[in-house]
């Protein structure tokens, strides 16, 4: 049986598993994914690092390294993308907070603030970093888990338990 020769040839480089022509169609596809000319570099790195992933778990090499970097650097866009958007959604949160927004309740909105930041200073470091993550970054629970690499459930028991300290805190007027 004769077998068709792949037009795009596999690259087996494991010091570098991405060739050049396969490198330059990573970042067409990030350009076009709209992903700005400094950030294109970080986002081959970031294919690449899935590639040597995939390989390091002991898995196939993709049949077609080039279609599959392809995918992956869309998936990375797309990403990008929303990563810039929950970071400007955090920016309104803040500037929403910022004093003299809001005349009716500035002081209160300042104090507030203030006493909030406090208490996120005196929460432990594993507690902190999801509340951040959280409510701050706008994470869902799941990618939290995933970025810090714990489970989900330990994610929720430290955020239920810092917002329980928070709320006491609060409540007590400890941290004004």
């Amino acid at each position: 049986m004769l077998r068709r020769k792949s037009r795009v040839p596999r690259h087996t480089d494991a010091a570098d598993p991405l060739d050049p022509a396969q490198e330059d169609r990573v970042r067409a596809v990030l350009s076009l994914g709209g992903v700005p000319h400094g950030e294109l570099q970080d986002g081959v790195q970031q294919v690449r690092l899935r590639l040597l992933e995939r390989s390091a778990k002991g898995q196939q090499a993709p049949r077609d390294v080039s279609a599959w970097a392809a995918v992956v650097a869309s998936n990375w866009a797309m990403d990008f993308h929303r990563a810039r958007r929950r970071q400007e959604r955090l920016g309104e949160r803040l500037a929403a907070l910022r004093p003299g927004e809001r005349e009716e309740d500035g002081a209160e909105s300042r104090v507030l603030s203030l006493a909030v930041a406090q208490g996120l200073d005196e929460l432990p470091d594993n507690q902190r970093q999801v509340v951040v993550l959280r409510f701050y970054a706008d994470l869902p629970v799941r990618d939290i888990a995933d970025e810090l690499g714990i489970p989900e459930g330990t994610v929720k028991s430290r955020l239920h338990a810092a917002v329980r300290v928070l709320r006491t805190r609060l409540h007590e007027g400890e941290v004004v």
